[in-house]
């Protein structure tokens, strides 16, 4: 297939679709929307795999804090008899042994408690993970479809310029133009051409990152479907501040973590105390039989778990100084954010209320006057230059506002 009949296809394949674009070998890919991205990442995940294992794995330690100590049996058995004096009685002498150790209820309910805390962190932090997934994938969609929008308008200006360079070449064949203007105008469509490689890179490079957050559920050939978030209405930063810090999974989970610090702290103390095991025992010989009864307590006269609680100490202090950053970077990322979105939102209302239409009536009149010989070719490749610029601009707005919306909803912990 010859460069121009490729470049023909890929014009006519941008100018089908503001955020659509589709390559000659990908005509049967698959179309995802939006929402089949994140039910795919969803399910494949290998992230949020980890932070549902990770729950689990809690779910096991809850288990296990609330098991009670086993106990231990013992046996010995062999034949004997009476020696010294001998009475010729041989019997077959056993002793048989059980042992219950009793834990201290103030240990077993800190290990408890400690454990309920855990469970509750890492089911925040499975929300945290996902929501910060669903937030990528997003990000990563909107990357594409800004990618997108850059590769048409490239082959769009391909376009333009070759037509421009026909023009000038009808030109010179006349004796109307010089062969410089020939140049020039091939030189701007060889830049065209090459931004359209840079644009076709950038494109692949935004396709795989979305591919790699499904786990390469979305194939190698696919296309997506979509538009840019609309403007919202206005944001109240001191309304969502207090809202996210509320109920962010963040905030919920370093807040539990701090809490499990906290019950773990007071295990390593309550662990002073030491455990009571009941013993008792079955002894049976020549000429003696006899049934015991004792206790078992280790004294702590020597160590008092010092070292354990000094660390336990300090993991508690570690988690409260990480639950007042977590909260100090939400309201730091709420602000950006929201700013990041109004900023968009008022260079979006520019380009909307003017800008675009002065740059296509700009276009417009430069390339007329070049075709009636009243504009030079520098004039008319200055407003092609300039009207690419400018939907190249605001789409890079409209992509901005959206990342920043979508940004902001990870950051409050909700939709707006």
């Amino acid at each position: 297939m010859s460069p121009r009949i490729f470049l023909f296809g890929f014009i006519l394949c941008g100018l089908a679709g503001r955020t659509q674009i589709a390559w000659p070998a990908e005509v049967a890919a698959s179309i995802y929307s939006l929402t089949d991205i994140l039910s795919l990442a969803v399910e494949h995940s290998p992230t949020l795999a980890g932070a549902e294992g990770l729950l689990k794995q809690r779910h096991g330690q809850q288990i296990a804090a609330g098991a009670y100590p086993n106990p231990s049996i013992s046996g010995t058995a062999g034949r004997g008899a009476i020696r010294d004096p001998s009475t010729g009685t041989r019997i077959t002498e056993r002793t048989v042994s059980i042992e219950q150790p009793l834990e201290w209820i103030g240990k077993r309910q800190a290990r408890q408690d400690a454990a309920n805390a855990g469970v509750a962190g890492a089911d925040a932090a499975l929300e945290e993970t996902r929501l910060t997934l669903l937030a990528d994938v997003k990000v990563a969609f909107y990357s594409v479809l800004f990618a997108q929008r850059d590769a048409e308008l490239a082959a769009q200006n391909v376009a333009m310029v070759e037509e421009v360079l026909r023009t000038v070449k009808a030109r010179v064949a006349a004796g109307e133009a010089t062969s410089f203007d020939t140049m020039k105008a091939g030189v701007e469509a060889q830049k065209a051409r090459k931004e359209v490689a840079r644009a076709q890179n950038a494109l692949i490079v935004a396709r795989t990152r979305l591919n790699t957050l499904t786990a390469g559920s979305l194939g190698k050939q696919f296309s997506i479907q979509g538009d840019f978030l609309s403007p919202r209405q206005e944001m109240d930063i001191d309304r969502l501040t207090p809202r996210a810090v509320e109920q962010h999974p963040t905030v919920r989970r370093v807040a539990k973590l701090a809490e499990q610090a906290e019950h773990t702290v007071q295990l390593e103390r309550e662990s002073r105390v030491p455990n009571l095991s009941v013993q008792g025992s079955y002894h049976r010989e020549a000429g003696d039989e006899s049934l015991i009864a004792g206790l078992s307590l280790s004294l702590p006269l020597w160590y008092r778990r010092q070292g354990e609680i000094e660390a336990a100490l300090g993991a508690k202090y570690r988690a409260d100084a990480e639950r007042l950053l977590a909260k100090h970077e939400l309201e730091q990322a709420i602000t950006q954010h929201t700013q990041d979105a109004r900023t968009a939102q008022d260079q979006l209302q520019v380009f909307e209320t003017g800008l675009l239409k002065q740059a296509e009536q700009t276009l417009t009149v430069a390339r007329t006057s070049f075709r009636q010989g009243a504009a030079s070719l520098l004039d008319v490749l200055d407003a092609q230059r300039v009207y690419r610029q400018t939907l190249l601009e605001y789409a890079q707005v409209r992509a901005d506002l959206s990342i920043a919306l979508v940004r902001l909803e990870r950051s409050l912990g909700a939709p707006l």
